[in-house]
């Protein structure tokens, strides 16, 4: 089986309270809606500058968030007048936060970027090409044989499904090194002129960040001497009919989201068989877990997966932890709780646990490890 190594987030030197982040971006959105030709109102048809203010103070304070980071200073945000602006503020800011974390898990696993084999990177919140992983070759100092692969779209998703299809790679080359990484930069995505709710509740829960995964296969390991956490299984399930629960939409406006209030209901009624099947076939069942992974999706969707799974708030300790320190970082949020989880060096050989995430789709990812 595939061994993990290490994991490691890094993030922007702009860190701010969320009040303060409420304080910055009501106050674009409240000017930019009243310049609109056609604002949309967050809750019923009352469009004042007062409804959108109190819309926007209660919905961020809702999300339990207390600190995030930003790519930009936030008195930059409002030089960000369009789409061309923003994926040009990404394409300077993600590549070298990026390379931060894949140095950081790097040094963790006790390699080098000489011995990285396949690097696959994820990021939904800019567009770029080169990929992002081509963009990381001289910042790392990468081999320039070293395989590279871009998953793009996948959204909240991608950093379970990263491991998965990581892990999948080094099954077929066991005497690999591969690396993850994720990179999202969800302020740059602000919806200035776009009052709706899903853009008031997208403001005030999504963080910037960075985390790289490194990963290898069991003959690497063995030749090294490591043991690890190894990657078991994985499943990958897509909800039929849900194309539009999340996701963007995209146009000259940049990204505006797409944020269904029905995700909660959809993890609280459907998640628990794709959770068992995924156990199930490995002669498991959910209270033979030790450790939750679990991507921090929202207040709402995290009560609802404990309800889905039948635990309580201790088991997914980690995750709500990240989401109050550092917001929803999208793909790098889950990676950013194996950190969590990892830094704890939880004992027991053998002792199972899951890494879940869901994204756009809407989907599911899960990753059966074992310490």
């Amino acid at each position: 089986m595939p061994v993990l190594l290490s994991a490691a987030s890094a993030f922007p030197l702009h860190r701010y309270p969320q009040a303060q982040i409420t304080e910055a971006f009501t106050e674009l959105m409240v000017v930019n809606a009243a310049d609109a030709t056609q604002p949309v109102a967050p809750t019923g048809d009352d469009r004042s500058s007062t409804s959108l203010r109190n819309a926007i103070a209660r919905t961020h304070a809702a999300t339990t968030v207390e600190s995030r980071h930003l790519a930009l200073p936030l008195a930059d945000y409002e030089k960000l007048d369009d789409f061309g602006a923003a994926n040009d503020a990404f394409l300077r800011e993600a590549p070298p936060l990026a390379a931060r974390a894949v140095t950081l898990a790097l040094e963790r696993a006790g390699l080098v970027a000489d011995d990285v084999d396949l690097v696959i990177s994820t990021t939904v919140t800019g567009v770029a090409a080169p990929s992002l992983d081509a963009r990381l070759m001289p910042l790392l100092g990468l081999r320039s044989d070293v395989t590279r692969l871009p998953l793009v779209g996948l959204g909240c998703v991608a950093g379970a499904a990263g491991v998965a299809r990581v892990a999948d790679y080094l099954r077929g080359h066991p005497d690999d090194v591969a690396v993850l990484v994720s990179v999202e930069l969800c302020s740059l995505t602000l919806q200035r002129e776009d009052t709706s709710m899903a853009n008031v509740v997208s403001s005030g829960l999504f963080g910037d960040g960075a985390a790289a995964v490194v990963l290898v296969g069991d003959h690497r390991a063995d030749r090294l001497g490591r043991s690890g956490v190894r990657v078991r299984d994985s499943l990958s399930h897509f909800f039929p009919d849900t194309e539009r629960v999340m996701g963007w939409d995209i146009g000259s406006f940049g990204m505006r989201v797409v944020l269904s209030p029905t995700v909660p209901d959809l993890v609280a009624n459907e998640l628990r068989p794709v959770v068992d099947a995924l156990l199930l076939r490995n002669g498991l069942a959910v209270g033979d877990v030790n450790h939750w992974v679990v991507h921090p999706g929202g207040p709402k969707v995290l009560t609802a997966l404990q309800d889905a799974l039948d635990v309580d708030a201790r088991a997914t300790k980690l995750t709500w932890d990240s989401l109050r320190e550092v917001g929803n970082l999208s793909s790098a949020s889950v990676l950013h709780v194996l950190e969590l989880t990892l830094a704890q060096n939880p004992v027991g050989t053998g002792h199972p646990a899951v890494l879940l995430a869901m994204g756009p789709g809407f989907c599911a990812e899960l990753v059966l490890l074992r310490w």
